[in-house]
């Protein structure tokens, strides 16, 4: 089983907006307790931009380095994708961010891949709840929801 997860979420905001608010990484930080971010490559965000999600109490933590594979932000109007791959010691995976315009507004959908580094298979089923709970709630503050 592979802890594979969607999140589909409705927005007034026009996708460009949308994809603004998603993507300025160092935001999510507020949204996810405990972590903070850091992109350690230069501005703009473009393929191979590098970032560190630290997450954790102090020294007791874990750093989740994911770098981004495909960036296609919306180009008047339209849709736009980003793909991340994770690649710490702890989090593997990958996460796909897709927003497109709809009626007045926009659809964002986040889906993503959590493996854990020493986390049984079997418990993949609370990864996936947990995943949708922590990216749910981020995605609709990232949007102002």
């Amino acid at each position: 089983m592979v802890a594979l997860f969607r999140i589909e979420h409705r927005t007034p905001l026009p996708a460009d907006e949308a994809w603004r608010r998603l993507t300025v990484w160092e935001h999510h930080a507020a949204q996810v307790p405990l972590t903070r971010i850091t992109v350690t490559t230069p501005p703009p965000t473009t393929e191979g931009t590098v970032l560190v999600a630290r997450t954790g109490l102090g020294r007791l933590g874990f750093d989740d380095p994911m770098e981004v594979m495909a960036w296609d932000p919306p180009v008047r109007g339209g849709a736009g994708h980003c793909r991340l791959e994770k690649r710490g010691g702890v989090v593997l995976g990958w996460a796909e961010i897709d927003v497109r315009p709809a009626g007045g507004g926009a659809v964002v959908v986040w889906t993503e891949e959590l493996r854990l580094r020493g986390f049984p298979r079997a418990l993949d089923a609370v990864v996936v709840r947990a995943g949708r709970v922590v990216f749910g709630r981020a995605v609709k503050g990232l949007l102002g929801a």
